[in-house]
């Protein structure tokens, strides 16, 4: 070299040029000092090519500039910082190149820089063949972190470059004894190298037991490694590696035996496979007398708290097992049986129960004070026969008289002010602009507070709400852009057309149109109700803009959308005052929501509004003396396998109805219900629906029940979640309403299930639950495939737990008749999975309120053949409903 500068320049213009071998023959031979000189020109470069852009013909030089600014860092640090720079991570030259470039440093110094790169985190996606060569070439330890191993791991499953076994790769490999054990430390090496570890001749698993079969590897190091991994590992993914390789290593008797502290602690494993593997291995020591008593009631407590009916029922077979290998166990052994006794299947209670008969004569009685105290728990068919086994006096087990406990019943809310400030009523629109939207109180008083403050001054509320309204997608767009007006055209958005109109970002023209006309979408069943709320909303919006109102005639007295006849007298009052006219849809809504069930208040509000001597109060007035909206008749339809209702023509609307109202008396027919429409993908308005017209919810389940009926039978999620909202709403509970929480009751998910054991609880507190109705809707549901039983046998086993034992069981009383029927029917056979879970409910539900008498079509289900479950409910459910009818 003639000196560093023109080394400098060359090797800057081989790397701007992308030439990497040039760029490698100038730095071979160079000296510390020669590479400190070129490095400033390099970090430059680098600065330069981090600004272009991703296509420009600069970025060529990436791998070679990587390349050479790793091998002109004079510092271990510096170089492991610069091959894992971010920004030249997708443009890294080749691991050859690099261990060219890097190869003539002393082992020290590639030593340390291979163990730094290994440090480094999987992010820096630092190639293994890299770190391999640098302790290939340094001679040090091999390191065992996580991105060498995980590297290692990946490089040896590579067969499709070399065509030979993992096991051949892992004898050849002088590592494999240092780096497989490093692999039981690596966190949630299951999830990322799960794919490797399959079955087969050929996969790792089989690979490492033939490893430890030729003594490359410590057998007894992999077991424990693979039992201390599954004792502090609950990843799902972990637990599949780690127990396919304990299971392959097929311990032996002897290495079992080492092993029982662990067994009985993975035996209470969050992975139901890990504890039954656990299960299985100690009940195998216990049946050869390696598991001492004490240890197998360990081992017992632990898998009776478990959920798993599967592994709960064997260890009642197992304890089955050890008593007759081994009787004097049982006192040690019967106190742990008893654990099964609060087990909420019956038949585990049996099985544990059968266990006592058997082996209580051989304890001491005081050795089983446990054991009577757990017998409390047993269902009360079963408590007679555990008075019989212990010994007890038949008043120690008599159950408790039943009390039917229920959720207290929800009354509405009375709606606070408006926001008095325009700083709060930012506020309050801010949140509902991030929520869903459906408390209707909040909404409400949200919208009243808009509407009384455009009155008092636009221009501050406009300042106010400017910042609140800017994550809104139409504050970018201009006052007539398409868009905006046709998003505000077709629905209002709810608070959102408000808050456009007045900040200028949607046509006065669209505003008048929709609300002159209506939405331009296709009618559907939801219209009518939709239709009324929309109607309000653009209403109040065109107002804005043009005529502001006051104040909202119809803002609701209370959350369930009731408003006192007083009140909106009142209001009228103040309009009339304020020479203000009243909305149009505001006013309608306002009668629509007038709370009429007292009539003595109705006709002195009546007379107080006919005196006000302005049209809107004789409006009022007549509405107010009129007998309000009636109840339409109804009529059920099938379709498919769905039941549904048809309703008629509603009469007793008020007079003058604007357009968007008159949808409301209209038929609903079966057919008109069957299509979707944007509704259904809107949810957050449905609790607007039933404030359109409070005290009238059995209208408004009627236009629902055709959505509803889809969680059970087209298995569509999140769709129930209305149906505590009407069960809480006032008004009759009649065929559509429980039509509703039937098919609620069968939902395929669980969230919906749930919503619908709400509602049922909840006309149960208010005391509106036909019991009988319900249970023939369930029954026919059930019997045309509608509602799977298992389902709706869990949605009732839910209701029940929470203490509504007697609710369930007079359901069920009317509802299990129609599905027994099948039995008893030539051809026939009832729904065979969950009806004996069916049964099963209510022969707990019988128990638990001492249900008597008897039941159509039980017994030809209780008389036949066989063992399954639901014939032994059955049989358990006539012996509960028999007890005492003879006597």
């Amino acid at each position: 070299m003639s000196g560093a500068v023109p080394v400098s320049d060359a090797l800057l213009k081989a790397v701007r040029a992308g030439r990497t071998g040039e760029a490698a023959g100038l730095l071979d031979g160079m000296t510390d000092p020669e590479r400190r000189l070129c490095l400033p020109a390099l970090k430059e470069l680098r600065k330069e090519l981090r600004a272009a852009s991703w296509d420009a013909a600069s970025r060529k030089a990436y791998p070679t500039l990587h390349a050479a600014g790793a091998a002109c860092h004079t510092g271990a640090a510096g170089t492991a910082a610069w091959l894992t720079a971010a920004d030249m991570r997708w443009s890294q030259a080749s691991p050859a190149v690099l261990l060219h470039v890097l190869g003539d440093r002393e082992q020290t110094w590639l030593g340390d820089l291979a163990r730094r790169l290994a440090d480094r985190p999987a992010t820096a996606q630092v190639p293994y063949e890299l770190m391999a060569g640098l302790v290939r070439l340094s001679g040090c330890a091999v390191p065992t972190t996580e991105t060498y191993v995980v590297g290692w791991v990946e490089q040896i499953a590579s067969l499709w470059q070399r065509g030979d076994t993992v096991l051949q790769r892992l004898r050849q490999d002088p590592y494999t004894p240092t780096l497989v054990p490093a692999l039981f430390g690596i966190p949630d090496i299951g999830s990322r190298l799960d794919w490797l570890f399959g079955d087969g001749p050929h996969s790792w698993i089989n690979a490492l037991v033939r490893l430890t079969e030729e003594d490359v590897l410590d057998r007894t190091d992999l077991l424990d490694a693979c039992v201390a991994r599954l004792l502090r590992g609950t990843v799902p993914a972990d637990c599949r590696v780690f127990l396919r390789l304990l299971t392959a290593l097929e311990p032996t008797l002897d290495e079992k035996r080492a092993r029982v502290a662990d067994w009985l602690a993975l035996a209470s494993h969050a992975a139901s496979t890990v504890a039954s593997y656990a299960q299985a291995v100690s009940g195998s020591l216990a049946l050869t007398g390696d598991l001492t008593p004490r240890q197998l009631a360990e081992l017992t407590d632990t898998v009776l708290f478990r959920t798993e009916k599967k592994l709960v029922r064997a260890q009642l077979v197992l304890l089955g097992k050890a008593l007759r290998r081994a009787p004097f166990g049982a006192a040690e052994l019967l106190p742990a049986v008893a654990r099964a006794f609060g087990h909420e299947d019956t038949d585990v209670q049996e099985r544990a129960l059968r266990l006592v008969e058997r082996y209580a004569g051989q304890v001491d009685p005081r050795s089983l004070d446990e054991v009577a105290d757990a017998a409390a728990q047993l269902s009360v068919g079963l408590r007679a026969r555990a008075v019989a086994a212990l010994g007890l006096e038949p008043d120690d087990l008599a159950p408790l008289p039943y009390l039917e406990l229920l959720p207290p019943v929800p009354e509405p809310a009375r709606l606070a002010p408006p926001p008095d400030s325009v700083a709060e009523l930012a506020e309050e629109v801010g949140v509902l602009l991030a929520s869903a939207g459906d408390d209707v109180a909040a909404f409400e008083r949200t919208l009243d507070g808009l509407v009384r403050h455009v009155y008092r001054g636009r221009e501050q509320l406009a300042e106010a709400l400017g910042p609140v309204a800017a994550r809104c997608w139409w504050m970018d767009e201009g006052p007539h852009h398409h868009s905006a007006n046709a998003y505000f055209r077709d629905t209002p958005q709810g608070l959102e057309v408000v808050l456009a109109a007045l900040l200028g970002r949607v046509r006065t023209a669209t505003l008048h149109k929709a609300h002159q006309h209506g939405p331009t979408t296709d009618p559907c069943v939801h219209s009518a109700l939709s239709a009324v709320f929309d109607a309000r909303l653009w209403e109040a919006a065109y107002r804005v803009r043009t005529d502001p109102m006051p104040f909202l005639l119809a803002t609701p007295t209370l959350s369930s959308g009731l408003l006192e006849p007083d009140e909106l007298v009142a209001r009228l009052g103040e309009y009339h005052r304020l020479g203000a006219r009243p909305g149009e849809a505001d006013f309608t809504q306002a009668l629509l929501r007038v709370r009429r069930d007292d009539r003595a208040a109705l006709a002195a509000a009546a007379g107080r509004a006919a005196a006000l001597g302005t049209a809107a109060g004789e409006r009022l007035a007549r509405w107010l003396r009129s007998g309000g909206l009636s109840a339409p008749t109804t009529g059920r339809r099938t379709s498919g396998v769905r039941v549904l209702l048809e309703i008629g023509e509603a009469a007793g609307l008020p007079e003058d109805l604007p357009v968007a109202f008159r949808g409301l008396g209209r038929p609903v027919s079966v057919s008109g219900a069957t299509s979707y429409c944007r509704h259904y993908w809107n949810q957050p308005e449905r609790p607007h629906w039933l404030a359109v017209l409070p005290g009238r919810r059995e209208l408004v389940a009627a236009r629902l029940l055709r959505e509803l009926s889809t969680v059970a039978v087209e298995e569509i999620r999140a769709v129930a979640s209305v149906l505590p909202l009407l069960a809480e709403a006032d008004g009759e509970a009649g065929e559509a309403v429980h039509l509703c929480v039937a098919y609620g009751l069968g939902a395929r998910h669980a969230e919906d299930r749930l919503s619908a054991v709400d509602a049922l609880l909840i006309l149960a507190a208010r005391g509106q639950v036909d019991a009988e109705g319900l249970g023939r809707d369930l029954g026919q549901l059930v019997r045309r495939g509608a509602v799977k039983p298992l389902r709706l046998a869990e949605s009732l086993h839910t209701a029940a737990t929470t203490g509504a034992y007697g609710t369930v069981w007079s359901v069920l009383r009317t509802a299990l008749p129609v599905l027994l029927a099948g039995l008893a029917t030539d051809g026939q056979a009832p729904p065979a999975r969950g009806f004996g879970e069916l049964l099963a409910v209510a022969a707990e539900c019988a128990e638990r309120t001492g249900a008597r008498g008897g039941m159509a079509h039980l017994a030809q289900a209780a008389e036949r053949r066989g063992a399954s479950r639901l014939v032994t409910q059955a049989r358990r459910l006539r012996a509960t409903l028999e007890q005492g009818v003879a006597a």
